[in-house]
């Protein structure tokens, strides 16, 4: 099991990927999700976080999901620490993606945790799109990278620019990052528990958007996967339950 699951450290006829490709498709989208900084940077200035702020949020915390959903929360005169937790709970999905890729990059222990600021969407996409362990690696480096000095440079900006913006509601920039986030995420709900958690997690924060505080809807949301678990247990648990029932009937006939 130990050997199926680790990747060899191969490439070209061993079913590998060549580095130019790996590393063409980790700038395509270290540079297409790496511009939408700019959208971060506008909003976050805009929400009435000061300059330092906003390139401290981009530094430090690097995960596009999370920092709107702060900002928005803050803009719509959402409590603090609510627009706080909200961020938290969104990215607790890459502690998720750091299980898996510490397996997969198999990094030394001195440098995991650097790696681990990296951990994010898209880097998790790209590595675990390869079928090696050495284009794993080069895809994670090149994304996380090429996505890190984008995103912070488009924030600063972003912050620098929004006043000769204007008003940034009337452009709409605040819906760039969860269209991104969106656009990763779709392709990789392959299962049916996998979208019935996007799907109830969608209904529940659009539902509950109008009657609860700013930042609050997203908490609830999160709520959709251990209640789509426990579903699918009990579907699974009544399942094996007939079964045998069926079985013993079949031979009493």
């Amino acid at each position: 099991m130990a050997e199926q699951t680790a990747l060899a450290d191969t490439r070209g006829e061993d079913g590998g990927k060549p580095d130019a490709a790996v590393v063409r498709d980790a700038l395509g989208v270290g540079i297409a999700v790496g511009l939408s900084g700019f959208a971060f940077g506008v909003t976050s200035a805009g929400s009435g976080l000061t300059l330092l702020q906003t390139c401290a949020l981009s530094l430090l915390v690097f995960t596009g999901a999370s920092q709107f959903a702060l900002v928005g929360a803050l803009a719509a005169g959402g409590n603090p620490f609510t627009a706080a937790a909200g961020a938290f709970f969104l990215g607790v999905r890459n502690a998720f993606y750091g299980l898996r890729l510490s397996q997969l990059l198999a990094l030394p222990r001195a440098v995991r945790p650097f790696a681990a600021q990296w951990v994010i969407d898209e880097t998790a996409a790209v590595a675990l799109a390869q079928p090696t362990r050495r284009s794993v690696r080069i895809g994670f480096t090149v994304t996380g990278l090429t996505l890190y000095v984008l995103w912070n440079l488009t924030t600063l900006l972003g912050a620098l620019g929004a006043e000769a913006i204007g008003d940034t509601n009337a452009w709409g920039l605040d819906a760039a990052g969860p269209a991104v986030f969106l656009a990763l995420l779709a392709p990789m709900l392959k299962t049916t528990p996998e979208r019935a958690v996007a799907g109830l997690a969608v209904v529940l924060g659009l539902g509950l958007l109008p009657v609860l505080p700013a930042g609050v809807p997203v908490l609830v949301a999160a709520l959709a996967a251990p209640a789509v678990l426990w579903a699918e247990g009990r579907r699974k648990g009544r399942t094996t339950a007939v079964k045998p029932a069926n079985d013993a009937a079949g031979e009493d006939r």
